[in-house]
């Protein structure tokens, strides 16, 4: 089976320069725990924030987040797979590195986000 049979195609992206608290305002409206951080140009890499980086960032600042912006925290480049591949490779990959979610990009454009629990839920299917 392919990445892109698994990935979750509609997905949430930010501006690197939001504030946190729009980024926060933004998953609890979708209800998501993490968001795609768009690109500044062409040729840049996506980024992914994490409501845990946020949290971190709360209780590290006393709740006081009104001057961090999603740039200051969110990981670039996020690790990316090609839709194309088969969900072994992307497994492996994650597991390796203890990742949650990678972006899902083709010719470096986004094409959606896959996660542990879209890997967890193909598995059960097999004991079904």
């Amino acid at each position: 089976m392919l990445v892109e049979n698994l990935m979750k195609k509609d997905v949430t992206t930010i501006k690197p320069y939001a504030t946190l608290k729009e980024a926060l305002q933004l998953m609890k409206e979708k209800n998501l725990k993490v968001l795609v951080v768009e690109k500044n140009y062409p040729s840049d890499a996506y980024g992914i924030i994490t409501n845990t980086q946020i949290l971190k960032a709360i209780v590290a600042e006393d709740g006081d987040i009104d001057l961090l912006n999603v740039y200051d925290l969110y990981k670039k480049p996020a690790f990316s797979v090609s839709s194309k591949i088969d969900v072994k490779y992307a497994a492996k990959i994650m597991i390796e590195h203890n990742i949650k979610r990678v972006v899902v990009t083709d010719n470096n454009e986004l094409e959606g986000v896959l996660s542990i629990t879209d890997l967890t839920n193909y598995l059960m299917t097999w004991v079904e």
